[in-house]
């Protein structure tokens, strides 16, 4: 009896596994696009007044895509960059949110700061558009250095500056830009 009943559990198991293997969303296919060599990364239009951010998402941009996907980075060549492909983009909103003040000063204790991009990648060999993002947000967060006054001995709190917060949400739409060519075909 128990040589049998451990028998239908084993095949129990396996017909749950296979099911699992072939029905769950295990894919042996590609997780990326094997029609694109190419990805061409003109700078984005930054329509907020902070200077350098457009600068500081096409780094991020073009480490996470070497980093993580197969696809070469286009260089020299038009205005765009070049490539069989293109992500173009605007950067539309940084905004800052204070999160908690001190309650002595009322200064910003903790702030956020989120960042927005509307992003399309295209192809530019046929016009289609393999990908589109409208009102993509990350937020970095970050304490402001000197929110408490001087101490006896003259000492501050220590703290940091904006471009941490920044960059933690440009690194985070960059990431968040590279999940998107992934999951779109």
């Amino acid at each position: 009896m128990r040589g049998g009943l451990a028998l239908a559990a084993a095949l129990w198991m396996l017909t749950v596994g296979w099911a699992c293997l072939s029905g769950c969303g295990y894919t042996t296919a590609e997780l990326y696009r094997e029609d694109v060599r190419s990805v061409g990364l003109p700078i984005f239009e930054n329509r907020t007044f902070e200077r350098g951010l457009e600068a500081d998402l096409a780094e991020a941009l073009a480490k996470e895509l070497q980093r993580r996907t197969p696809y070469a980075l286009a260089s020299g060549g038009e205005a765009v960059g070049g490539g069989d492909t293109e992500l173009v983009g605007v950067i539309t909103a940084l905004r800052r949110q204070r999160l908690a003040r001190t309650a002595d000063t009322g200064l910003p204790q903790e702030v956020e700061v989120r960042v927005v991009i509307d992003v399309q990648w295209r192809d530019r060999r046929s016009g289609d558009v393999l990908m589109e993002r409208r009102g993509l947000e990350e937020v970095g967060r970050f304490i402001p250095a000197g929110n408490v006054s001087a101490g006896v001995d003259g000492g501050g709190v220590l703290g940091e500056p904006f471009v941490v917060a920044q960059h933690a949400a440009v690194t985070r739409l960059a990431q968040a830009v590279v999940d998107a060519m992934r999951s779109d075909f």
